[in-house]
């Protein structure tokens, strides 16, 4: 029993930090990039709408459908994706646009709270995912292999939407690695609260409106924060493009 939950603790704990990875970019990026920056809140706002329409609405569905049938497990779904989303407006009510001040301030105070956003919804999104990594990984060693494999491929791009809003607006790589660490450090606490706390609670009605839920914060943060953002630095044709990249990459991930 303890070599399996080590084990399956480890592949969870490998692919929350693997987030990390997504900060070398700023290593390489120079500051006030406006350019990148279009490119990368694109591909951010991509990412999250993938992710929501790729992975976590077919999930919630499938596990609603495991309790109810498909009309109601849709219902279901749609509902948790309306809260979620309404969860998503009530944290955007506290964290206000900075639309008072001059276009350059304000532009750099939104970029912040674009990247501020972005990690809250990817420790919310990799608290479930480590949940899941872990109790795969309990019961197969290959399956939790595979998974924490799957996850980690997706969770590099992640960590690129939260580091370089971060490190553009606050000119500092230590912010950008620590906003990008809080997104990581979910999965494997998801991980050992399964372990722990969870696990008698974890059933499909409960994953089912997790993942609904997670669905709505993403695409709320996607479409009224990140792409209209990707659009205020002059470069609407590549904010376009690079949400496509986006869009086009995570399906990508999954073939792990």
């Amino acid at each position: 029993m303890e070599q399996e939950a080590l084990r399956a603790l480890l592949l969870s704990t490998l692919a929350g930090f693997s987030t990390m990875i997504g900060t070398i970019i700023i290593f390489f990026s120079k500051k006030k990039n406006e350019k990148l920056i279009s490119a990368s809140l694109g591909f951010a706002g991509g990412v999250m709408i993938s992710v929501s329409f790729m992975e976590l609405l077919p999930n919630a569905l499938n596990y609603f459908n495991e309790f109810a049938n498909h009309q109601l497990s849709t219902v279901y779904m749609v509902l948790s994706l309306i809260v979620g989303v309404l969860f998503a407006s009530l944290l955007d009510h506290f964290i206000p646009h900075e639309e008072e001040k001059e276009t350059h301030e304000m532009k750099h105070e939104n970029l912040y709270r674009v990247g501020f956003v972005s990690m809250l919804a990817i420790a919310i999104h990799n608290f479930p995912a480590g949940i899941a990594t872990f109790m795969a990984g309990f019961d197969s060693n290959e399956l939790g292999v595979a998974i924490a494999i799957a996850i980690a491929a997706h969770n590099i791009p992640e960590g690129i939407t939260v580091a370089l809003p971060v490190y553009f607006s606050t000119g500092s790589k230590k912010k950008a690695l620590y906003y990008t660490f809080i997104s990581s450090v979910s999965e494997p606490i998801g991980a050992l609260m399964a372990f722990l706390v969870l696990r008698p609670f974890i059933n499909s009605v409960s994953l089912g409106i997790i993942f609904g839920i997670i669905s709505g914060i993403m695409l709320y943060i996607a479409i009224e924060e990140l792409l209209p953002s990707s659009r205020d630095y002059g470069y609407p044709r590549l904010a376009l493009w690079s949400a496509f990249a986006g869009i086009c990459l995570m399906p990508l991930t999954l073939m792990f």
